[in-house]
């Protein structure tokens, strides 16, 4: 069953369908897919069911003991194999 990760940042617009499409392509390239769903940060809490992973470009609060990657690296470049290599850990669990 493919993991949930649930891809979030400020407004759910821009920002978050970059990275959620980067993170499609990347795992695309590996041979590796995931349920990928966009919020804003502010409905997290409100989406955590099922939640395997999060990734934010900002703080999203309480999520009890779901892992959390808080990172900008899909938009900068910086870190993002780092990340990637996170996410697919993650993945194959």
């Amino acid at each position: 069953m493919a993991k949930k990760i649930l891809v979030s940042c400020g407004t759910a617009v821009a920002t978050s369908t970059v990275v959620l499409r980067k993170i499609e392509e990347r795992l695309g390239e590996k041979g590796l897919s995931a349920n990928l769903i966009q919020c804003k940060a502010a409905e997290v809490p409100s989406k955590l069911d099922g939640v395997d992973l999060i990734v934010t470009t900002t703080p999203v609060g309480d999520v009890g003991d779901i892992p959390v990657i808080q990172t900008l690296s899909f938009l900068t470049g910086i870190g993002l194999e780092a990340d990637m290599e996170k996410i697919i850990s993650y993945i194959k669990e």
